[in-house]
């Protein structure tokens, strides 16, 4: 098998760059770690940390309240030996990035993006190269943080996107195995499921090795999927001792938000403010809210679902209940596959620029705030929702751009031309 020399260097460059930070720089790690752009009541190291002693010691670790993450975490970083366990979880959150990348580079190589079963673009050529979009990720500063940070997030993007890269390969076992996995770890990716089955369906269908109608085909996978997340459940409860107190410690804290630790998403300050007796309605909302994305992109997008689900994960990355720079850095890996609509895109440098502000005051608020005194809450709230307003219009003109590229191919005679809403 031919080695790809490029790659190679990729790979090697990522390695060698955060091998770096993390062994020159010790105190970085910790650093990092306490970030509330990073860590997230249900990402945070520390916290898997602490629910890891307890664990090993024969306590509960979701006795106290602390400890949100699910319990094949717990096993997996047990087997760890303490006396190596820096080093060790170091190279594991090397590995991943590099898994990441690997599952996007085939994404890439796939050609999805510019030619789908119901859609080709007449943009199509206007691409990045696969290593090209796969060094925008290893080297993007928000992904290097989150990997020296070492949340747990990082799992679910991993599963994520193998997911997606097993869809377009045309496994769809496989894929919805992964998302399965994804969904278990932080429960917000079965909201993929849709967009995904037709992702699978569409790529079977398209070398003809599907013979199901869509309707069958979805019953089949979705019952797939049920079956996977029954089964990794049934695994944590034989992993935490026939307990299933795991189920209201690592999902109920992510439907019900009882834990209101500040976070760059839009819920915490909003439920901070909120009278008890209103907290029931606005949760439904909220989560309502959330999940109204899925069946409206799904119908209007239809020709493209792989876009539904790029798009999707750039709204749980403003809206969902705990996000970070995580959901943020997997958002900014997939949209440059869609390269060829970048033109049509109206808003790019105010939307770059309004990130680019928000990344370099959230900080110095957030300090002014906890450590100075100079300030209250309202100072980070609004640095973060000038983060996500930069988000939000991304968003929106991405999904512009790739609608007007689907119209020009219905109306050519309009190609080049201004379009307004009347």
């Amino acid at each position: 098998m031919a080695i790809d020399r490029r790659k190679v260097l990729l790979f090697g460059s990522a390695t060698t760059l955060r091998l770096l930070l993390f062994f020159a720089f010790p105190s970085l790690p910790d650093l990092l770690t306490g970030r509330v752009e990073i860590s997230t009541p249900v990402t945070s190291f520390k916290r898997l940390q602490e629910g890891l002693f307890l664990y090993t010691h024969n306590v509960s670790p979701y006795d106290g309240g602390v400890f949100h993450q699910a319990p094949l975490l717990l096993s997996l970083f047990a087997l760890i030996p303490s006396s190596i366990f820096s080093p060790l979880t170091s190279l594991l959150y090397i590995a991943l990035d590099l898994l990441c990348v690997n599952a996007l580079i085939q994404i890439a190589e796939s050609d999805e993006a510019g030619s789908s079963r119901l859609f080709t673009s007449p943009r199509r050529e206007l691409k990045w190269d696969s290593v090209a979009i796969g060094a925008a990720y290893l080297f993007n500063p928000f992904t290097i943080a989150t990997c020296i940070g070492r949340p747990t997030s990082v799992f679910t993007n991993c599963a994520i996107l193998y997911a997606i890269s097993k869809a377009v390969s045309g496994k769809p076992m496989s894929s919805i195995l992964a998302l399965g996995l994804a969904s278990y770890l932080s429960l917000y990716p079965l909201l993929l499921l849709p967009p995904l089955i037709l992702l699978c369906y569409d790529r079977q269908a398209r070398n003809k090795k599907v013979t199901l109608y869509i309707s069958t085909y979805s019953v089949k996978y979705t019952s797939m999927f049920l079956g996977t997340n029954v089964w990794f459940l049934y695994l944590s409860n034989i992993l935490t001792a026939g307990s299933w107190e795991f189920l209201s410690s690592t999902y109920g804290v992510q439907l019900l938000l009882p834990d209101l630790t500040p976070n760059m998403g839009l819920w915490w300050y909003f439920f901070i403010e909120m009278f008890d007796s209103f907290r029931e309605f606005f949760l439904g909302v909220f989560w309502l809210h959330l999940g109204g994305y899925v069946g409206g992109l799904c119908i209007r997008v239809r020709k493209q679902p792989l876009f539904v689900i790029i798009t999707l994960l750039g709204i749980f990355a403003i809206f969902k209940p705990y996000p970070s720079l995580s959901d943020t850095s997997l958002y900014f890996a997939m949209l440059p596959l869609y390269r060829h609509v970048f033109p049509l895109m109206r808003y790019t440098f105010f939307a770059m620029a309004t990130i680019l502000y928000a990344t370099m005051l959230g900080p110095a608020f957030y300090y002014l705030w906890i450590y100075a005194g100079s300030g209250n809450a309202n100072f980070y709230y609004a640095i973060t929702l000038v983060w996500n307003l930069g988000l939000s219009e991304i968003v929106a003109d991405s999904l512009f751009a790739v609608l007007r590229d689907e119209w020009e191919v219905e109306r050519p005679e309009m190609k080049g031309k201004d379009v307004r809403q009347i």
